[in-house]
C-alpha cells in the first residue's frame, strides 16, 4: 500500500504482517484521496478498512479532461514530464520479502500524483467540468464494492475458442479445481494453472492421466503432481449429464446483441442510429469520450424499450434510474428523447 501526503512524504504498508490499520485510517479519514483508476484499488482497500470519504480519480479525470492517453504513465508524461518507471508491474507481489527496487517502483506509482491531481483540476476549471467530476466522484464512492461476477469462469481467456457445451462444462470444472487450490495456496489462479493450459486440455479432451501429461505445461514437476487433481475435474465435466452443462452463454437481462436489431426491432434500429450520431457529436464538442457522456448500456436499454410517454422527463427519469448522473442527464436528455422520436 502506497501512500503520499505533501509535507510528509512517501510510506509504504504491508497490510499482511499489519491487518488493523485503524491507526492509518484516523490520520487520513478526512483527507481527500488521490488515486488513478480508483475503482480498481477501492474494494482491496476496503477489505482493510480503509474507505475514503473524498476522491478524486486522476484517470476519470484524464477522460473527462479529453486526454488521448489516460495511463497513469502517460498522463504523468503528458502533464508533468516525467517518465515513470513500469519494469516491475507484472511481478509476483505476494513475495517477500519485496526487494528494494521493487519497493522504488511502488513507490514512484505515488509519488507525483498530488501534483498530477492539481494538474487535471486546472484543467477541469478551465473547461468547465469540475462540476461534473465532483459527481463522477460521487458516484464510484456511493457505488461501493461490485457484485461479484456471475459464472466467473466464462472469463477464462480463449474460451470462445471452445465448441460445445460439453467442453464448457469440462472447462467449468478445471477452473473450479484450479480456484480452490488457489484458495487453498493463497495465489493467483493464473500462478497455478494458465488459463491457455485449460482451455488447451478441454480442446485435446484426453482420455487417460498420462495423455495429459503429453500436453505443454502439464508436463512440467507442479502440474505432475496435480495431474490427478485435473484429470479427475476434466472427467467430472465430461460425465456431467445434458441437463447440468453450461448454456453457450448466459441469459441477460438486456437487449440482444446490436447486430440483430435491424432484424428483430428496425424501428429500435433506428432509434439507436440516431442516438449514437447526436452523441458522437456531442461528445466530441465536448472533448470527451462518448462512454463518459453516458453509458453505452444505458442507451441500447433506452432505445430497445422506450419509456411512455416518450418525453423529456421520462427520458431523464430513465437516465437516472439507470446510474446516470445529473450532468449527464442534463447533456443527453433532449438528444436521446429526439432519437425516440425517429421510429
Amino acid at each position: 500500500m502506497q501512500l503520499r501526503r505533501a509535507g510528509t512524504g512517501t510510506g509504504l504498508i504491508d497490510p499482511i504482517p499489519l491487518p488493523d490499520l485503524s491507526v492509518v485510517r484516523s490520520a487520513v479519514v478526512d483527507a481527500e484521496w488521490v488515486l488513478h483508476a480508483a475503482s480498481q484499488d477501492l474494494p482491496s482497500l476496503a477489505e482493510v478498512g480503509l474507505v475514503p470519504a473524498r476522491l478524486f480519480d486522476t484517470e476519470l479525470a484524464a477522460r473527462l479532461a479529453g486526454l488521448p492517453r489516460v495511463g497513469l504513465g502517460a498522463v504523468v508524461e503528458s502533464l508533468l514530464g516525467y517518465r515513470l518507471e513500469k519494469g516491475h508491474s507484472a511481478a509476483d507481489w505476494s513475495t517477500r520479502p519485496l526487494p528494494e527496487e521493487w519497493l522504488v517502483y511502488a513507490a514512484l506509482d505515488v509519488e507525483v500524483l498530488v501534483d498530477l491531481r492539481d494538474a487535471l483540476a486546472a484543467i477541469l476549471e478551465e473547461q468547465g467540468k469540475t462540476e461534473w467530476a465532483r459527481q463522477e466522484f460521487a458516484a464510484i464512492l456511493a457505488a461501493g464494492p461490485p457484485a461479484p461476477k456471475a459464472d466467473p469462469w466464462r472469463r477464462t481467456s480463449g474460451v470462445h475458442g471452445l465448441r460445445n457445451r460439453r467442453q464448457l462444462g469440462m472447462l467449468r470444472a478445471l477452473w473450479q479445481a484450479r480456484d480452490e487450490l488457489a484458495r487453498r495456496r493463497d495465489v493467483a489462479p493464473g500462478r497455478v494453472l494458465p488459463d491457455a493450459a485449460m482451455v488447451s486440455a478441454v480442446q485435446a479432451d484426453p482420455r487417460t492421466e498420462a495423455a495429459l501429461l503429453e500436453l505443454p505445461v502439464f508436463r512440467g514437476r507442479a502440474n505432475r503432481k496435480l495431474v490427478g487433481t485435473w484429470f479427475g475435474a476434466l472427467t467430472r465435466g465430461r460425465e456431467l449429464p445434458e441437463s447440468e452443462l453450461p448454456l453457450h452463454s448466459r441469459p441477460g437481462d438486456g437487449p440482444p446483441p446490436v447486430n440483430r436489431w435491424a432484424d428483430r426491432d428496425p424501428a429500435a434500429a433506428t432509434r439507436l442510429q440516431a442516438a449514437r450520431a447526436g452523441l458522437a457529436e456531442l461528445a466530441a464538442t465536448h472533448a470527451l469520450p462518448v462512454e463518459n457522456l453516458v453509458s453505452p448500456d444505458l442507451v441500447r436499454r433506452l432505445m430497445w424499450t422506450p419509456p411512455e410517454p416518450r418525453d423529456a422527463d421520462t427520458v431523464a427519469a430513465t437516465l437516472r434510474a439507470g446510474g446516470a448522473r445529473e450532468w449527464q442527464v442534463e447533456l443527453t436528455r433532449d438528444l436521446l428523447t429526439d432519437a425516440l422520436d425517429r421510429a
